[in-house]
């Protein structure tokens, strides 16, 4: 049996299928599929953003695993390999917030994680009754996990995959941050895999330079201080993601440097206190915010901020306060986003209450348009804003006042590189994290 595992790319412009030369990294949940897979299916992934999707593939299983803004491309390929007779499979964090959208496109969906519900799946297929919505009936336990499969991928087109390995030691997420859809993917509980696992599999493949994939690395502090302490022996530099919280505890910043910790993408969204309070983020103060980054890179750890635009308490001035903000502290690396009210978040039934939804293309929710209307300005202006913000980080006059006065030897060269390297795609118009 011949199973087909696509992940799909979006439609840009004119209906133009969006290709990439390299991503930043691969979705985890296809390469988690085939590790999930018995061996009697013979397993291929295809990554739609620069790989040509054949639809007289010898598949006689398609899975298809797609976020909102790839919703309608997923659609185009779900429908193509109907036509010519193919049984399809969806999942993902949309299919799983639309079930019923998915399911006018495939003969089957998964919603939520699929460690419990794969197999159920591709048995009732061998009995020819696949068909319906999939869900389990509780999120799964994390303990003996198979390895994702990751030979499957092309990783040379994946800038991530050359120099950091991929690594899920949890999921879920206590914070009901109103745009977010992790907490209702994966649930409003941290959940683990054991420390002797995570550090098994580093072990076992002989891994130097690792990216922790988790949404935040240091969610159980307890779990996080076991976890790092077991690290320290494997002299590692890793990269993930953590909250602010990591500097309220300066044992735990100790020991995630000890452990080989080089960068932390930091989700600080708004510098502002009013907008930390809509979106249900309360629990830390905008105050903190600047004494925070700082005792993070005294630690000799470079924070890659992660910004968000379009709260109802953003003004036309929000763009170069950041700005004025992130050069000031010295920050490494910043991303930019549009707040984007993605189906099944408290945000978007909010907007939809209010009647502030402008766009249902799904295409356009990749959080670098306005599909909304904002509060103080248009959206033309935020639209503007948010590539004025990359420029201006990303300039070369705010390039040198970030990196190059700093102390760091030879680590002011690598963040130089990266950040002319970012300068270059900001220019295109091409976004750091998804690339070109």
């Amino acid at each position: 049996m011949k199973l087909l595992l696509v992940q799909p790319s979006q439609l840009i412009e004119g209906g133009k299928v969006f290709k990439a030369k390299k991503l930043m990294f691969p979705r985890l949940s296809l390469p988690v599929l085939a590790s999930l897979t018995p061996p009697d299916f013979e397993v291929k992934i295809i990554d739609d953003h620069f790989e040509p999707v054949s639809f007289e593939e010898p598949a006689d299983l398609v899975g298809i695993s797609y976020m909102t803004p790839q919703a309608p491309r997923a659609y185009q390929i779900a429908d193509e390999f109907r036509k010519r007779g193919k049984k399809v499979v969806m999942g993902g964090i949309h299919a799983s917030a639309l079930p019923e959208e998915a399911l006018e496109h495939s003969d089957a969906v998964v919603v939520g994680e699929a460690e419990e519900i794969w197999p159920r799946v591709l048995e009732h297929f061998n009995e020819g009754k696949m068909k319906g919505i999939y869900r389990s009936p509780q999120f799964p336990m994390l303990k003996g996990l198979p390895r994702p499969r990751y030979d499957l991928l092309n990783r040379k087109r994946y800038r991530l995959l050359k120099i950091n390995f991929p690594i899920q030691a949890g999921r879920g997420c206590p914070f009901h941050c109103e745009f977010c859809s992790v907490t209702r993917f994966f649930g409003g509980q941290f959940r683990f895999r054991p420390v002797e696992e995570v550090v098994e599999e580093i072990r076992r493949g002989g891994l130097k330079k690792i990216f922790f994939i988790d949404d935040n690395i240091i969610g159980h502090s307890e779990y996080a201080r076991n976890l790092f302490l077991a690290l320290i022996p494997l002299k590692l530099r890793w990269v993930g993601q953590a909250s602010l919280n990591l500097a309220r505890d300066t044992e735990l910043l100790r020991l995630a440097k000890e452990s080989g910790c080089a960068v932390l993408f930091i989700g600080i969204e708004s510098l502002s206190g009013e907008s930390l309070k809509e979106i249900g983020k309360s629990f830390f103060k905008a105050e903190e915010i600047r004494s925070s980054l700082q005792k993070m890179q005294s630690h000799g750890i470079a924070v890659r901020a992660s910004i968000v635009f379009g709260f109802d308490h953003d003004d036309r001035g929000v763009f170069s306060r950041t700005v004025n903000f992130l050069v000031e502290n010295k920050i490494a690396y910043a991303d930019f986003f549009i707040l984007t009210p993605l189906p099944g978040t408290p945000f978007r039934e909010r907007l939809e209450r209010e009647n502030r939804i402008l766009s249902n293309n799904w295409s356009d929710y990749d959080s670098l348009r306005t599909v909304f209307r904002p509060k103080q300005m248009t959206p033309e202006e935020l639209n503007q804003g948010l590539w004025q913000t990359y420029q201006s980080f990303y300039s070369l006059k705010n390039i040198v006042r970030r990196i190059m006065v700093s102390r760091g030897g030879p680590r002011i060269w690598r963040r130089l590189y990266s950040n002319l390297y970012y300068r270059s795609l900001v220019i295109q118009k091409k976004h750091p994290i998804y690339g070109g």
